[in-house]
């Protein structure tokens, strides 16, 4: 941890899955304001779950986290919607809203119990609005939206909600290349500009390799986490898939399929 900056999340110990099957354990990892962190595995080897259970969606099954120095548990709903914001995978419900609309949903911990929105509201909207090139959609309806821009929108939310920690599951998931490097980009900006910490789950290991932080691989065992050059120095990417059918390149840090 860099001198004089304080953890905002604290994992230790952590046991993840459901009553009667452990999916992961054996996480550990802690993460500082401004750091944007990826989580890497294979399919079903437990990303989606672990973002759940950091949400709060799910419960634990065994271990600690802690946000800010106190346990997620015991947080009230309210309290912890101030603190983390979550953009999960499944589409909105709300999609008949307005983009503008939509991210004033962020607001929702902070506003009276009318949803009356204050200056300080409004000007959190017009930035997010800013920051995700969003200002000439801002009228148009959520479902008139392509993936990317309704990915942005949800993003733009999570930044309006104004939180220390940020989680996002597959926020690249059905997008083409150039829409993934410019919301893997931004989210990289939110992280270092504003200082948020930002973690997310993603397929895509090489650009999580480039523009992460640190990046935490599930894999099933040690559950390794660092920043990127420290785990490719490891070998940890080289153990990641069989490699009679894929191998990693430290050079360029990239895939390459076995012919």
């Amino acid at each position: 941890m860099a001198k004089g900056k304080k953890n905002i999340l604290s994992i230790a110990d952590l046991s993840i899955g459901y009553a009667s099957k452990t999916i992961a354990q054996n996480i550990n990892f802690d993460l500082e304001a401004g750091i944007l962190c990826g989580v890497v595995g294979i399919n079903g080897i437990g990303k989606s779950t672990l973002l759940r259970t950091l949400g709060g969606f799910q419960p634990k099954l065994d271990g600690n986290i802690r946000l800010k120095d106190q346990n997620l548990e015991k947080y009230t709903s309210s309290d912890l919607s101030k603190e983390l914001s979550v953009v999960l995978t499944e589409q909105p419900a709300s999609k008949n809203l307005t983009v503008q609309e939509l991210i004033a949903l962020g607001r929702q911990p902070y506003t009276n119990w009318l949803g009356t929105l204050t200056k300080q509201d409004k000007q959190q909207i017009e930035a997010s609005l800013d920051a995700f090139l969003l200002k000439d959609l801002r009228h148009r309806k959520c479902h008139q939206l392509s993936d990317g821009q309704l990915q942005r929108v949800l993003v733009a939310r999570a930044m309006a909600q104004d939180t220390s920690l940020i989680l996002l599951d597959e926020p690249t998931t059905h997008l083409d290349l150039y829409h993934k490097v410019q919301i893997l980009k931004m989210l990289q900006e939110l992280a270092h500009d504003k200082q948020k910490t930002i973690l997310f789950t993603t397929h895509e290991i090489e650009l999580a390799i480039q523009l992460c932080d640190r990046i935490l691989i599930l894999d099933g065992k040690d559950n390794p986490f660092g920043d990127p050059c420290q785990l490719i120095e490891q070998k940890h990417f080289d153990r990641l898939f069989p490699s009679e059918m894929v191998q990693f390149d430290a050079k360029t840090g990239s895939f390459k399929v076995n012919k």
